[in-house]
């Protein structure tokens, strides 16, 4: 039977605290799994610019079929994504342009590296290519500097 002062849990909780043998076994095994995780997590902040500039562009490419679906045509390669903002005021007007726009917050957004995304219609790809150079910002690249095309998105 558990003492008055132990209470019911025994001696798990004591009034004393832990031991200076107990903070280092936790500060070890913190080491341990600081050590071990660290680098896989340090590793990511590419590839969740990648994954961030894929969705923006999945987004575009839906903007810009709500655009034809109203129009009838995708806007222009010199009207560019601004034409998803903004009524376009050369080429090919829009008859129904819808009054707001096709994005959300109203402007374009950049790639996740600061910069515009490509914009090409009619495209060499389909009716339209959208893409990101990735971090460099030129064509083509490995890694974090792969470009990041609608057409190779699943």
């Amino acid at each position: 039977m558990a003492t008055r002062n132990q209470g019911f849990y025994g001696s798990i909780f004591r009034p004393n605290g832990f031991t200076l043998i107990e903070l280092m076994v936790v500060i070890v095994i913190l080491g341990i799994l600081a050590t071990l995780i660290l680098p896989k997590i340090m590793g990511r902040p590419g590839e969740a610019k990648q994954l961030q500039a894929k969705i923006q562009i999945q987004s575009l490419e839906t903007a810009l079929r709500f655009y034809k679906l109203d129009n009838g045509i995708y806007p222009a390669t010199e009207q560019g994504l601004m034409a998803l903002v903004e009524i376009p005021q050369t080429g090919a007007i829009p008859k129904k342009w819808r009054q707001g726009g096709y994005l959300e917050k109203g402007k374009v957004p950049k790639d996740p590296w600061g910069n515009d995304f490509i914009y090409i219609s009619p495209g060499i790809h389909g009716d339209c290519d959208l893409l990101s150079y990735g971090a460099d910002g030129v064509p083509d690249g490995e890694g974090e500097n792969r470009d990041i095309n609608n057409w190779e998105i699943e």
